[in-house]
């Protein structure tokens, strides 16, 4: 058995350049052994898992949809918004939902505080990911391109 604690998971932070979408966060799959660019899903994990916090009046990133990613979230803490495409849903903590292949989403936080839940997805190989708000692509095989017709920054179209 591999172990952790979470609390000693380094976190990562990324802010968009006009800080529309900011995000903490905490890989725990990466930091229980997962290999992100393995094909063997002994090594990639079969699932990730990852503790989000976002800033108030940010959301966490852009609008999209995944092509066969299936993501579970469970808010912990912090109120917001989630956004599909029947519009804006409050969230609270002790919330869980889901999001199917192929279903936009996007986390809101409206509230005053930071607003923290896990997010539980599958891991498919080959995974892309549409961007409705600006009709863009992440295509990921054999690399991560951003794209329309051409190559694009992840915020194109965003801010």
């Amino acid at each position: 058995m591999k172990k952790i604690n979470t609390e000693e998971i380094e976190a990562y932070e990324w802010v968009s350049p006009r800080k529309k979408f900011s995000m903490t966060g905490k890989n725990v799959s990466i930091a229980l052994g997962r290999e992100e660019t393995s094909t063997d899903l002994l090594k990639r994990h079969p699932f990730d898992v990852e503790i989000c916090t976002v800033l108030p009046g940010t959301a966490n990133c852009p609008y999209h949809s995944h092509s066969m990613q299936w993501e579970f979230y469970h808010v912990v803490s912090g109120t917001g918004k989630a956004r599909d495409e029947n519009g804006l849903t409050e969230i609270v903590p002790g919330d869980a939902f889901i999001f199917k292949p192929g279903e936009a989403h996007q986390i809101i936080n409206d509230g005053t505080e930071p607003l923290t839940f896990y997010i539980i997805a599958d891991n498919p190989i080959g995974e892309s990911t549409h961007y409705p708000d600006s009709n863009k692509y992440i295509v990921r095989s054999p690399e991560n391109r951003i794209m329309r017709s051409e190559n694009l920054d992840y915020f194109d179209g965003e801010e």
